[in-house]
């Protein structure tokens, strides 16, 4: 679960790799793989679509036991808002969802008011502010 994921698990990160157009996309789901490559395109074994992935820098050491690194895949499921808008996320996030303009390298990100599919309240607007949840 993405609230699971530490700032430490993804201090080599350099760089995240988007397969879409994240613009219209409220949250992607976020997990930790382990993968065999610092780099390159993960295969990717889900239900659904990978939306994107990390790459990991020369200083990333692979586990001792597995000769694997952990990297983030984002991703997505067949009943996901995206595809599904009234379904079962219509409201609410996957617990392993964040918003994913509050992603970026060594950023975990956060779930945010539209992440989670509610509407802001009327003062938040009138406000013009949008707070991470």
């Amino acid at each position: 679960m993405s609230s699971l994921i530490t700032e430490k698990e993804i201090s080599h990160e350099t760089e995240i790799t988007w397969l879409e157009d994240i613009t219209d996309l409220d949250y992607v789901r976020q997990s930790l793989d382990r993968l065999p490559t610092r780099r390159g395109k993960p295969a990717y074994h889900r239900d659904g679509r990978m939306v994107g992935y990390s790459l990991l820098g020369s200083t990333a050491k692979p586990s001792r036991s597995s000769g694997t690194f952990r990297r983030r895949v984002f991703w997505l499921l067949p009943h996901d808002r995206d595809s599904v808008p009234n379904g079962l996320y219509a409201r609410g996030a996957p617990a392993e969802a964040v918003d994913p303009r509050t992603l970026a390298a060594r950023v975990k990100g956060f779930k945010t008011e539209r992440s989670e599919g509610g509407p802001p309240s009327s003062a938040m607007r009138e406000l013009g502010i949008t707070l991470p949840l």
